[in-house]
C-alpha cells in the first residue's frame, strides 16, 4: 500500500511540472466557484482558473447552477499567466473543440442522436448538437420534402437523424431525420410484404406509369409492379394504352423478390378470381386467394 501510495505521489510531482501549453485542452476538478469564476485542480503546481464569460455560450447558463464543486471539467488553455500565476481557461471554446471531434465521430459511424428541433427557418429547421447549431434542409426533414408553411410543425418536436456534414473550418452542420425514418418505413413494408403470400388476389390504384410497366398502390405503404407483359394478354407499346394514373384495378401477387411485389392483371383474365368481404378471408382449395390487402395486413397486426 504504502509503495502504491509512493507511485501516486511520484505521479502527480512528474504531472505538476509537465509543459503546459496555449491551446492545450486539460482536464481539472472544480475545487472553488464564485460569482465571476471557476477554480480548477489541474494536477500542476499551480491553478486553472475559468471566468464567467469563458464558461458558456448558452444565455440560460448561471454559474452556482451549473457548475458545482468536484465537478470534472475540460478547458482549453488561453494563457499560461492570469497576471496572478494561474493558468487561464476557457470552458467554451474547449466545448466548441471536442463537440467538432464528436461531430466528426458520428460522421464517420453514421450513428443516430436524438435532437430537439428550435425553429424553423427559410428552407429547413434548426437543432443544436453537442452545442452546435445543425442545419436540416426540408428536403432531410422527414419523408417528403416539407413546405415551406409546414416548418413551423415541426418545431419542439423530437427527432432522430444522422450528421451528413461536419465542417469545422465553416462552422457548418448539416443533419438528416429522413434517414432513419426511411430505414424504419423499409423495415416495416419488409415485415408487411412478409404477411403477403403469392397468389393473393386484390384491388389496387394505379400511381405511376412507366415505359416497362406500372406502379400499383395496395394501399398501407404497400405497391408492387406490373410489368408491361402482365398487364394484358394483348400485346401493347405502352402501360397508357390500357390503363391511367388513379385508375382502380384488380391485381394478383406472382412473385415476391427481394421485398419487392411482382403483380400481374393478366393471370386474373383465366381465373374467376372470387370476391370475399374485408371481413372474412377464404382460401379456395382450387383457386387464388382473394381479399381486401387491408384486411390481411389488419389481422397480422398492422
Amino acid at each position: 500500500m504504502a509503495e502504491e501510495t509512493m507511485k501516486d505521489f511520484s505521479k502527480e510531482i512528474e504531472s505538476s511540472f509537465r509543459k503546459i501549453k496555449e491551446g492545450d485542452i486539460i482536464d481539472g476538478t472544480v475545487i472553488g466557484v464564485n460569482d465571476t469564476e471557476v477554480i480548477l485542480d489541474i494536477k500542476y503546481y499551480t491553478q486553472g482558473i475559468i471566468r464567467l464569460e469563458e464558461l458558456s455560450d448558452d444565455p440560460k447558463f448561471s454559474i452556482h447552477r451549473d457548475i458545482n464543486v468536484g465537478d470534472e471539467v475540460s478547458a482549453t488553455v488561453i494563457s499560461t499567466d492570469d497576471g496572478e500565476g494561474n493558468i487561464l481557461l476557457s470552458k467554451r471554446r474547449a466545448n466548441e473543440v471536442l463537440a467538432w471531434d464528436k461531430l466528426n465521430a458520428l460522421l464517420e459511424s453514421g450513428e443516430y442522436v436524438d435532437v430537439k428541433i428550435s425553429e424553423a427557418v427559410k428552407g429547413g429547421a434548426v437543432a443544436f448538437l453537442e452545442g452546435i447549431r445543425g442545419f436540416i434542409p426540408a428536403s432531410k426533414l422527414d419523408l417528403s420534402f416539407v413546405e415551406e408553411d409546414k416548418l413551423a410543425d415541426y418545431v419542439g418536436k423530437t427527432a432522430k437523424v444522422r450528421v451528413i456534414t461536419s465542417d469545422e473550418e465553416n462552422g457548418k452542420l448539416v443533419l438528416s431525420a429522413k434517414d432513419y425514418l426511411k430505414e424504419q418505413a423499409d423495415l416495416k413494408r419488409k415485415e408487411m410484404v412478409s404477411n403477403v403470400e403469392v397468389g393473393l388476389v386484390t384491388e389496387g390504384t394505379v400511381e405511376s406509369l412507366q415505359n416497362y410497366g406500372a406502379f400499383v398502390d395496395l394501399g398501407n405503404g404497400l405497391s408492387g409492379l406490373v410489368h408491361i407483359s402482365q398487364i394484358c394478354n394483348n400485346r401493347i407499346a405502352h402501360p397508357s394504352a390500357v390503363l391511367k394514373v388513379g385508375q382502380k384495378v384488380k391485381v394478383k401477387v406472382i412473385s415476391i423478390k427481394d421485398g419487392k411485389l411482382s403483380l400481374s392483371m393478366k393471370a386474373l383474365e383465366d381465373i374467376a378470381a372470387t370476391e370475399i368481404t374485408e371481413e372474412k378471408i377464404e382460401y379456395p382449395s382450387d383457386g387464388d386467394a382473394t381479399t381486401s390487402l387491408a384486411a390481411l395486413l389488419k389481422k397480422a397486426g398492422f
